[in-house]
């Protein structure tokens, strides 16, 4: 069973800057894609990015395109997201998901996404 576990939110004001990361134990994080979502207080969860198994291919939502970058460092099994410019409209639950099935490529929809961590709140106000 694999865990996931984000840490690094927080409140910031808008324009400021956070990075989140996610923990992957019970199985090595090289076996997953891995992909960041969100979710606002009355919104259905949108995705944000994603990353392969290797690192070689992101994705990212248009809404965080060049501000937000996604990394992974497998030796540690660890998967982060660095987000730079954050905006009122950032604020959400940011959950940390893996996919088992994708090998090269990367997904965008939540039900690709075999295992979801617990979330951590990210808050920006201005």
């Amino acid at each position: 069973q694999v865990q996931l576990v984000e840490s690094g939110g927080g409140s910031v004001q808008v324009g400021g800057s956070l990075r989140l990361s996610c923990a992957v134990s019970g199985r090595t994080s090289s076996s997953y894609a891995m992909g960041w979502f969100r979710q606002a207080p009355g919104k259905e969860r949108e995705f944000v990015t994603a990353i392969s198994r290797s690192g070689g291919s992101t994705r990212y939502a248009e809404s965080v395109k060049g501000r937000f970058t996604i990394s992974r460092d497998n030796a540690k099994n660890m998967v982060y997201l660095q987000m730079n410019s954050l905006k009122p409209e950032d604020t959400a639950v940011y959950y940390c998901a893996a996919d088992r099935r994708s090998s090269t490529s990367v997904a965008t929809s939540t039900s690709t996404y075999d295992y979801w961590g617990q979330g951590t709140q990210v808050t920006v106000s201005s």
